[in-house]
């Protein structure tokens, strides 16, 4: 088999040169120039016309669309973040810092696949053969049916897939594959890119379901072309504190299912295992209410999740006060302290104020704003809010308090952890009362001042 030709081509302006260079000869730019496959051109005088005819076009009324089946892999909280389970023919690519359990947790599922009787492949690029066994044993897994693969040439990996037609095939990790079609070393964006092209049309033609381990940069993103995530069905992220027991597994993209779900892992000595009620890990247990503290029932995919939001307002010992938040965005801080100067007149100018999601969750949805806001009056104030009290809503700038999605599905959740009371939205109001909460429903950001000082 005669061996592709490569060039290089700018990424900026898509300039091409026989060699690489430092500098793009067509723009300018520097460290732009990524070596490429050159595609072979179209004979010339092809009649496309004939082509055309040949293909089939239907109107998209005549296609009757089927339901892709799920393979569990028997970790529920992964299923959960999948969608219900792994589709053939899917795509899958799962990121996070080195040491989050990416690995551990693929090598679990891929164990219980394997149980079920199930024809897997584990190929391993970072770790040789002895290695993974080494790791399956101190987990304490079943592997005796799981096939191993420790191979980093795309050649030899795609050959190996094809002879044993595997159900679910795991490539740990992408950045360790290599191709002979191209001379840049494993890791960079054309090998990323080439390889991992080569192996989603793979899975679309046999319908095998692959999995890609992607490593991540030190901003926190996946490593290799952004056209990566393009390509392939689903992207998971690994989220967590290496020095923390608990792990955090979130869809941001899914063909196949909802994106934003969430999926709690508590890290143990058998490997990870999922937690049934992750609201317990992000709510503090206090001996007495404190100041400063509110529970906030936030939304993650399908799932209400209830997280204490905490907040320290405090004299500012510099001409410039701190604003600092952790696990929420802090332009929107900024503006939430604009907002409660504006319209309930508490100036907060002169005072550092920070702001801490507990448990290490990020919460992106403006629906926190109105538990942040509670939680910096009762910090500026030194007067705790009642122990079983929930709030969500999002803010305006005009003051004004918007509802929240699944509003209804959030109070049903806080009322079955023992929550008592709940301060949201005039418009998330529930039509019937929920046994056991009692529900205070607000639209303007002085009245939820008031409430406070009515308690």
């Amino acid at each position: 088999m005669a061996k592709a030709k490569t060039q290089y081509s700018c990424t900026e302006c898509g300039a091409s040169s026989p060699k690489w260079q430092g500098q793009c000869p067509g723009c300018g730019q520097w460290n732009t120039l990524v070596e490429a496959v050159i595609e072979a051109a179209a004979p010339a005088g092809r009649n496309f016309a004939a082509l055309g005819g040949a293909s089939g076009v239907q109107t998209l009324a005549e296609i009757r669309p089927r339901e892709e089946p799920r393979q569990p892999t028997g970790v529920e909280e992964f299923d959960r973040v999948l969608g219900g389970g792994l589709v053939a023919g899917g795509v899958v690519l799962i990121g996070g810092d080195p040491g989050i359990g990416k690995s551990t947790l693929l090598l679990q599922a891929l164990a219980r696949l394997a149980q079920a009787s199930e024809n897997v492949l584990y190929v391993s690029g970072e770790e040789s053969g002895e290695q993974v066994a080494l790791r399956a044993r101190r987990l304490q897994l079943d592997v005796g049916r799981m096939q191993l693969l420790a191979e980093i040439n795309l050649e030899k990996i795609l050959a190996t897939l094809v002879s044993l037609r595997p159900a679910v095939a795991v490539i740990d990790s992408i950045q360790t594959v290599w191709s002979d079609a191209l001379q840049s070393a494993p890791g960079s964006v054309a090998q990323v890119r080439e390889c991992a092209a080569q192996l989603t049309r793979f899975a679309k033609q046999s319908g095998t379901c692959v999995i890609l381990v992607g490593h991540v940069t030190k901003e926190g993103s996946l490593a290799g072309p952004r056209v990566l995530e393009h390509m392939v069905d689903t992207v998971l992220y690994f989220e967590g504190d290496t020095h923390s027991s608990f792990r955090l597994v979130r869809a941001v993209k899914n063909r196949f299912g909802a994106v934003n779900e969430l999926g709690v892992f508590a890290m143990t000595d058998k490997g990870l295992r999922g937690v049934a009620n992750p609201s317990a890990l992000f709510l503090s247990q206090h001996s007495l209410d404190v100041a400063g503290s509110c529970v906030l029932c936030t939304q993650e995919g399908t799932r209400p999740l209830l997280v204490e939001i905490q907040a320290l307002v405090d004299g500012s010992q510099a001409p410039s006060p701190r604003r600092l938040t952790v696990g929420l965005e802090q332009n929107r801080l900024a503006m939430l302290l604009a907002v409660l100067h504006r319209h309930a007149g508490i100036v907060c100018g002169d005072q550092d104020v920070f702001v801490n999601a507990v448990g290490g969750v990020k919460i992106s949805e403006p629906a926190a704003d109105l538990a942040v806001l509670l939680a910096i009056v009762s910090s500026l104030r030194n007067k705790p809010l009642p122990g079983k009290l929930v709030v969500f809503g999002e803010v305006g700038l005009a003051g004004e308090i918007r509802p929240a999605p699944r509003g209804q599905e959030r109070l049903k959740e806080a009322a079955k952890l023992g929550f008592t009371h709940a301060i949201v939205p005039k418009a998330n109001a529930p039509r019937q009362a929920i046994k056991g909460i009692e529900v205070i429903a607000l639209d303007r950001v002085e009245q939820a001042i008031e409430q406070m000082r009515a308690w």
